[in-house]
């Protein structure tokens, strides 16, 4: 898959024509291609469909936000995922938490996206969709999840920048966290949520895994004839989606303890 450029003049000139079609309320009427006021338009929805795709793909071409591609983790940290360790998970002990690479990343990704979801298209994108775009791609909303799971489960959880300090802080148990998104654009509709905890003894020996994982092809929204409460409808499906992921995980988390 190749990034598409655009440059920033590109982007001004069709901004300029979106803000030309809002404020005239023009509409090109079907294949005769004849403009007609939007009163004459049934409900004004092509007016409100020219309008929303345009704006759309000037928010999410203006600047390509592409998802980092899903790295192994297990293979790529220094914690191995062999189950060596006879310890036993306890609601009494401290856990110290380790972000994954995959983490890093994609908590980059996420800040893009919802930049451009922000600022992207300012005063031509419906705000409707433009909210739905914000919401679904919360960058905080995972990790504040997954962290709240883990406080729910366990006396005290602590996130160190890297494995030395964590080690020298000495937790009862330590937590290699590793998260993953993948969310709509004009190139995508394959969304994904990946979320795992790995847990492992106070000497690095693995104990478990805790997970939650969804991926589902999403309805294009760049489809003809829908309005705006439509698109809406269907972005808001990834946030759901993400939702979903973390209620498995808590699942999950809930059961690695009990059998411990």
């Amino acid at each position: 898959m190749y990034p598409v450029c655009i440059s920033l003049r590109d982007t001004q000139l069709l901004l300029e024509v979106i803000v030309t079609i809002k404020k005239r309320k023009f509409c090109f009427a079907g294949d005769r291609r004849k403009i007609a006021s939007i009163e004459d338009a049934a409900q004004g929805n092509c007016a409100m469909n020219i309008l929303t795709r345009l704006a759309m793909i000037a928010l999410l071409m203006g600047g390509v936000v592409t998802a980092p591609a899903y790295a192994d983790d297990a293979r790529s940290c220094h914690l191995q995922p062999i189950a060596a360790s006879a310890s036993a998970l306890q609601h009494t002990q401290t856990v110290g938490v380790l972000l994954s690479e995959n983490t890093l990343q994609n908590l980059q990704y996420l800040e893009r996206y919802h930049d451009m979801a922000l600022n992207g298209a300012k005063d031509a994108l419906d705000s409707r969709i433009r909210d739905a775009f914000v919401g679904s791609s919360d960058p905080e909303l995972a990790l504040d999840w997954l962290m709240s799971s883990l406080q729910q489960q366990f006396v005290s959880v602590t996130v160190y920048d890297n494995l030395d300090a964590l080690v020298q802080a000495h937790p009862d148990v330590v937590v290699k966290l590793d998260t993953f998104n993948r969310l709509l654009t004009q190139r995508n509709s394959l969304v994904e949520a990946r979320f795992s905890a790995r847990f492992y003894d106070a000497d690095l020996q693995y104990i478990g895994k805790a997970e939650g994982a969804i991926e589902q092809e999403l309805p294009s929204v760049w489809v003809h004839n829908q309005a705006a409460p439509q698109i809406a409808a269907q972005i808001n499906q990834q946030r759901d989606l993400q939702l979903n992921a973390l209620k498995q995980f808590d699942v999950s988390l809930k059961a690695l303890v009990a059998s411990s």
